[in-house]
């Protein structure tokens, strides 16, 4: 899975951090922010947009997310992630995708 560089040019003045009222979420070396529905990571004095390239498929993940399931959800675009193991799920179809 790779992700794509796109600077988030909109983000104003807002920094994320401990306490600035948005979900931290893990991510490979980072973390993003889950911030109007979408994920910002903060890159060489900017913040940009986190998102996954292409479609990953999360092989074997038996597991089946729900409201409540206990693991924290972040709302992401029309769907909702959640994360479980250091990394975010999303439904999709008959299988969960890594994003």
């Amino acid at each position: 899975m790779t992700t794509l560089h796109q600077e988030h040019t909109e983000h104003g003045t807002h920094s994320h951090g401990p306490g600035c009222g948005h979900t931290a979420v893990p991510h490979g070396d980072h973390l993003d922010y889950a911030h109007d529905g979408h994920l910002h990571r903060e890159h060489g004095g900017h913040w940009d947009e986190c998102e996954p390239a292409g479609h990953t498929a999360h092989e074997g993940h038996e597991h089946v997310h729900h409201d409540e399931c206990g693991h924290a959800q972040v709302q992401h675009g029309d769907h909702v992630d959640y994360l479980h193991d250091g990394h975010r799920h999303a439904e999709h179809g008959d299988h969960w995708d890594d994003h």
